[in-house]
C-alpha cells in the first residue's frame, strides 16, 4: 500500500510538472533555435525568413507558435505516459487467457492456483481478481453471514477494488481531451491575428507592405496547421486511451462476474 501510494504521488507530480516544464522548452526552442539569425535574410528575425528554412517560416506563426508548441509537448508526454501505464496495468500477457484460467481454477475450486495466477499476471486486472478471491476464501470460513450477503460482500469487494484502479488509469486523459479543443481554438486565435496583420498591411496607404503581408499570411496558415495537428493528436490518443479501459473494465467486469456467479453455485 505505502508502494501504490508513493506511486500515485509520484504521478501527481509528475502531472503538475509537464505543462510548466514542456512550457519553458518551447519557449526556448521559439526564441534560440527557430528564430536564431541564420534563419533569416540579413540574420535578422525582422527579415523574411531564408527561401526553405522551415524554422524560420514556423517562427513567423508569432507568440502563439509556443503556446501551441506547450500543448503539443504536454500531448507527446501524457500519451507516451498513458501508453505505459495503461499497457503494465493490463497485465502481462493475454487477458483472454488469464479470464480462462481464472475460471478453470474456481471450478476446480482451486483458490491458491487462481491467486497465483494473479501474482503472476499482475496489473490492475490481476489486482482486483485478487482482493475478490481473498474476500471469496474468507466468506466460505465465515458461518454468521446469509449465501445472499456473501454475494452482495464479493460484489462490493469488486466495486470497491475496481474505483481504487480506476483513477490511476485514467489520470491525465481530462488534460488530452481539454487540448484537442484547446489546440484547434489555439490555432484559430493564431489565424486570426495573423489575418489582421494581413489586412494591416493591405490597408496602408500605396502598395502594400509586402514584409508584413507575408509575415501575416504565413502567421495565420502556420497556427492553423499547428493547432489543428496538436488537437488532432490529442484527439487521437484520448480515444485510443478511453478504449483500451473500456476493454479492460470489461475484462474486470467479466472476472468479477465469474467469481460471484461460481460462488454461488458451490456454497
Amino acid at each position: 500500500m505505502k508502494s501504490q501510494n508513493g506511486f500515485l504521488k509520484f504521478q501527481r507530480i509528475f502531472s503538475a510538472s509537464v505543462i510548466p516544464v514542456s512550457l519553458v522548452i518551447a519557449f526556448l526552442v521559439f526564441n534560440f533555435i527557430m528564430g536564431a539569425n541564420g534563419n533569416f535574410q540579413g540574420n535578422n528575425p525582422a527579415n523574411a525568413p531564408i527561401p526553405g528554412n522551415f524554422l524560420g517560416v514556423i517562427y513567423k506563426g508569432g507568440f502563439i507558435v509556443p503556446i501551441i508548441m506547450t500543448l503539443l509537448l504536454t500531448v507527446i508526454v501524457f500519451a507516451i505516459e498513458r501508453y505505459f501505464t495503461i499497457n503494465k496495468a493490463a497485465g502481462k500477457g493475454s487477458t483472454v487467457k488469464f479470464v480462462e484460467t481464472i475460471k478453470g481454477s474456481l471450478s476446480k475450486n482451486d483458490i491458491n492456483s487462481a491467486l497465483a495466477e494473479c501474482d503472476r499476471f499482475q496489473g490492475s486486472i490481476a489486482s482486483v481478481t485478487k482482493a475478490a478471491l481473498i474476500k471469496y476464501a474468507m466468506l466460505e470460513k465465515d458461518t454468521s453471514m446469509t449465501k445472499e450477503q456473501k454475494l452482495l460482500d464479493i460484489t462490493k469487494n469488486i466495486e470497491e477494488a475496481t474505483s481504487l484502479e480506476l483513477p490511476s488509469l485514467e489520470q491525465n486523459l481530462p488534460i488530452l481531451a481539454t487540448i484537442s479543443s484547446l489546440g484547434t481554438m489555439m490555432g484559430l486565435l493564431g489565424t486570426v491575428l495573423g489575418m489582421i496583420r494581413s489586412f494591416a498591411a493591405m490597408a496602408n496607404a500605396g502598395a502594400p507592405d509586402s514584409v508584413a503581408l507575408s509575415t501575416g499570411i504565413s502567421e495565420a496558415l502556420i497556427n492553423t496547421a499547428f493547432g489543428i495537428g496538436t488537437g488532432a493528436l490529442a484527439m487521437i490518443s484520448y480515444n485510443y486511451f478511453t478504449t483500451k479501459i473500456d476493454k479492460l473494465t470489461y475484462t474486470i467486469d467479466e472476472t468479477g462476474y465469474s467469481i460471484v456467479q461460481t460462488f454461488a453455485a458451490k456454497h
